[in-house]
């Protein structure tokens, strides 16, 4: 299967499902449930971290890359997990946090016992003259950026926890360790890689306070060493496997920089993920803001990144959903009238799109946030502290906790929902983590049985298979200016595929462009247009034409293709 074909499926282990009934999912838990993954027709897993961790970020805190951590499972659970997984043309992607550790690890412990050598691996500066902190950066979690390095009197960087330590990658030892560690999951069988925020390990030396007035994030992100690294990276590990797909996560990036990551040519990455279509409901560039979203600015941040990455040989990972995120579904649709709709139509605009789809697990039967009441119902470091800091400053706590509900990386963290079970939902035995709300409603069994969506999300896979209009076509955008529908167009040698998207809970009218009066239904979510059926057996779209308009319904999806 090559990259263009492929389909990512995301599994955050710790909710996926629990074998044991400690409320915790892992490893076990998920090879009972490899059947379902390989019936939705995805051709990759890619797995959040499952390493020992302390856990103070949910697992991004490693203090160990080679291991399991024992609350999910063994190497040896993980090696029948790929062989499963293997046995129906499944690859395994693994999270690689390679930007820094925990401060549990034993290279940050050594380094706070007084090795030069480890110390060399990490960030150690003393304050500046004036006794501030060595650069004047915010972490991504709150507060600052600095933390004290034990007694020694400097400080360590800490980009996001403070027990999440940076690496100093212009040490060639620390670079070396990452290709290690690589490899060492390539001799277990993995052949795909997502990277964590791997585009801030180029930082620029001397680190340096960001300009008043500026934003530090680009102080130091996408540095032009991060290509290097990436380049030296591939050559010792991953690029030595043809069939290899890597995807690195991007913060606070540009389209240039994505496609010198992703161009083939230059031996990088497969692929990118970019977050700025989910900044659309940031008041200011402020995440813990809670505003309606942007649907002009959504419009153009997609197609900005699918002509720009086109033009450049760049390749996207296409995404609405993932374990950081809140459920796009409560963002930018309308569950509670129009559940079946509002699930269809994302899945149909990114799974139509040139660029590899991922489906975040639960996505594909239309989980959404949890309908939580209080702080206390968060685990989340970054979720609490948000509250803490937006009520410390003055916001009303019922504000603070809105704000909070409406963004936390809980929301899509919470058990995946096999069943209608109360309290555990089929994903434990026990008492879950984190706690679901809505499994009477939304679950796996029951969109089996009788749902619309899962089926829906199986076809759209398998149409990104079977045409390669959708899998190597070109795009255009189609229709920028609608205040209603994304719109755009995929061509491929005699192929044309009209993609119309209404994002409103009432009617609207979208032109149909020229060339498509004979084109039939590829697809849509009304009409039991989801089905699959041969190319000549395709409803004609010539019905739903009146004057050259077609009349969308709420939420609506279709694709047309001539």
């Amino acid at each position: 299967m090559s990259l263009t074909d492929s389909v990512v499926y995301q599994i955050y282990p710790k909710s996926f499902r629990d074998s044991t009934g400690d409320g915790v999912g892992d490893l076990r838990g998920i090879i009972e449930k490899v059947d379902y993954i390989a019936s939705l027709g995805v051709d990759h897993v890619w797995f959040n971290p499952f390493f020992p961790s302390p856990g103070r970020d949910n697992g991004y805190d490693i203090s160990d890359y080679c291991a399991i951590d024992p609350a999910m499972g063994t190497m040896e659970d993980f090696e029948e997990l790929v062989a499963a997984l293997g046995e129906h043309g499944i690859g395994v992607m693994l999270d690689m946090v390679l930007n820094h550790t925990s401060t549990e690890h034993e290279w940050f412990q050594r380094a706070l016992a007084g090795d030069p050598v480890y110390q060399d691996y990490y960030y150690l500066l003393p304050p500046k003259e004036d006794g501030s902190l060595p650069t004047n950066w915010v972490s991504k979690f709150g507060g600052p950026a600095w933390a004290p390095f034990g007694e020694t009197g400097l400080y360590y960087l800490c980009l996001y926890d403070r027990t999440q330590a940076d690496l100093n990658w212009h040490n060639p030892a620390v670079r070396a360790e990452a290709a290690r560690i690589v490899n060492f999951w390539r001799g277990k069988g993995v052949k795909d890689f997502r990277f964590d925020v791997i585009n801030v390990i180029g930082k620029t030396l001397p680190l340096q306070d960001a300009p008043a007035g500026t934003d530090d994030r680009y102080t130091y992100t996408d540095g032009p060493l991060v290509h290097d690294y990436l380049r030296e990276l591939s050559a010792a590990s991953f690029g030595q496997d043809p069939e290899a797909m890597t995807v690195g996560e991007m913060s606070s990036t540009t389209v240039e920089a994505c496609v010198g990551y992703s161009n083939p040519a230059n031996h990088e990455l497969s692929m990118v993920f970019s977050f700025h279509h989910l900044k659309v409901d940031y008041a200011d560039g402020a995440k813990w803001t809670r505003i309606p979203y942007d649907f002009a600015a959504l419009k153009r941040i997609l197609n900005e990144w699918a002509t720009g990455m086109q033009a450049g040989g760049g390749w996207n990972a296409l995404f609405w959903n993932n374990h950081d995120q809140p459920r796009a579904i409560d963002r930018f649709a309308d569950p509670e009238r129009y559940h079946v709709e509002s699930a269809t139509m994302l899945a149909t605009v990114i799974h139509l799109l040139r660029g590899t789809p991922y489906v975040y697990m639960g996505e594909e039967i239309g989980m959404t946030d949890p309908a939580y009441l209080d702080i206390e119902d968060y685990v989340d470091v970054e979720a609490r502290n948000a509250y803490h800091e937006l009520t410390a400053g003055g916001m009303e706590p019922q504000e603070a906790f809105a704000v909070v509900h409406s963004k936390a990386r809980d929301n899509a963290r919470t058990p995946m929902q096999w069943n209608a079970e109360t309290p555990g939902a089929g994903f434990t035995t026990g008492t879950p983590w984190l706690r679901p709300t809505n499994q009477q409603a939304v679950n796996v069994e029951r969109e089996e049985a009788q749902g619309r969506i899962l089926p829906y999300y199986r076809r759209l896979i398998a149409l990104r298979k079977e045409l390669p209009v959708i899998s190597r076509g070109s795009y255009a955008p189609y229709l920028l200016e609608h205040e209603d529908v994304l719109a755009y167009t995929r061509e491929h040698e005699d192929s044309r595929l009209l993609v119309l998207c209404s994002f409103r809970g009432h009617d609207t009218e979208a032109a149909v462009p020229e060339g498509f009066e004979s084109s039939r239904i590829l697809i849509g979510n009304y009409d039991g247009n989801d089905r699959a059926r041969s190319r000549d057996e395709l409803p004609a779209a010539a019905d739903r034409f009146e004057a050259g308009v077609i009349r969308l319904r709420p939420y609506e999806a279709i694709a047309l293709l001539a």
